[in-house]
């Protein structure tokens, strides 16, 4: 159990300080319509549909490593409470239009994405899988 937690933290450290340097390098305006947020959990569910399918089909990714990868970092690199506290803050400043337009794009977004993860990645196992028969 140690083990696992100080792969998961190690990865929960990187993955925390890449969205926060992304978000800092591109702020959201006062107010404004919080993008990088959105590109980062879009890019975050468009990863981890890949990497889970690639992952779980091979046998060359260990278990750490989708505990540092898949847990760890991309866990906290997404960001579901940065995603609803924007959503209250658009709402709270009338803006209640890009508020509804934040949510969708980002659950329908986000489901697309992670689909597309998933097709990618069984399309990479399956292209691997002809080359070596």
């Amino acid at each position: 159990m140690g083990k696992k937690i100080v792969f998961v933290g190690a990865g929960g450290f990187m993955g925390t300080l890449c969205r926060f340097g992304l978000s800092e390098a591109v702020p959201a305006p006062a107010g404004g319509f919080p993008l990088m947020i959105l590109l980062i959990n879009l890019a975050g569910c468009l990863f981890l549909g890949w990497f889970l399918t690639c992952g779980l089909s091979s046998t060359s990714i260990s278990a750490e490593t989708r505990l540092l990868i898949g847990t760890g970092f991309t866990g906290s690199f997404t960001t579901f409470s940065t995603f609803t506290v924007d959503t209250i803050r658009l709402i709270h400043n009338g803006q209640g239009f890009v508020a509804l337009l934040y949510i969708l794009l980002s659950t329908f977004g986000g489901i697309l994405m992670s689909l597309f993860g998933v097709w990618l990645g069984r399309a990479m196992n399956a292209r691997q899988e002809g080359e070596t028969l």
